[in-house]
């Protein structure tokens, strides 16, 4: 998939885009037997949940912080709150995600095209930094943007705009990229051109904007 040519730097969301956010289950499945599956989608349903109510709220918390109370609520949703020695595998995991396979070679396609990279994510700039390098990317971005820099999660305009403001471009020469379909709307109407990784086969959203390509992973995109 060719990405436009006033496109001057592709943007990423981490979580479940850049990262694999089922590493941590995965690697706890010794533990977590049957439970693994039904654990690992309320963790993240109750992460995005969190991170929903609290900007509405205006009761900002970091997202290490959410992801440990979604965590806590997941474990004792499955009876599980009491096992310690779990929690802290899966918080360890969570810090140290593996990268999707394609990853790398396309951060490799694009620097050889002349094409910024960067990261923008809800993520704190301590866990980006954790994950990058557990992943074996440091160095391959150009930026790396958290939420934490305006207090309110995404998709608000204000996250968005981040980008512009570092990399000194207009919405229209971003290329956007990101495995959550609400995330994928909310950049489009803030007027990225968004790439939806959409790895799960979801259907589209029901928002009033929505992403120029979709695609099921990152491996076919081309500078």
């Amino acid at each position: 998939m060719p990405l436009p040519p006033e496109v001057k730097a592709c943007v990423f969301d981490a979580y479940g885009t850049l990262f694999d956010i089922a590493a941590p289950v995965r690697r706890c499945a010794d533990a977590l037997g049957d439970r693994a599956g039904p654990l690992a989608a309320l963790w993240r349903a109750k992460q995005l949940e969190y991170c929903w109510l609290r900007s509405l709220m205006g009761r900002h918390a970091d997202f290490w912080t959410l992801t440990q109370d979604a965590l806590d609520y997941a474990l004792e949703a499955h009876g599980l709150l009491a096992d310690g020695a779990l929690r802290t595998r899966l918080l360890a995991a969570y810090r140290t995600l593996d990268a999707y396979p394609e990853v790398p070679g396309l951060l490799d396609r694009l620097a050889a095209a002349g094409l910024r990279r960067a990261i923008l994510s809800n993520g704190t700039p301590e866990m980006l930094e954790a994950a990058i390098a557990a992943a074996g990317l440091a160095g391959r971005f150009d930026a790396v943007l958290s939420v934490e820099a305006v207090g309110i999660y995404k998709p608000a305009p204000a996250v968005y705009r981040l980008a512009c403001d570092r990399l000194g471009l207009a919405p229209a020469e971003i290329a956007f990229f990101s495995s959550n379909g609400w995330d994928a709307a909310g950049a489009a109407g803030f007027g990225f051109h968004v790439v939806w990784v959409n790895r799960a086969g979801l259907p589209a959203e029901r928002m009033p904007d929505g992403p120029a390509a979709v695609v099921p992973n990152l491996a076919g995109v081309a500078p």
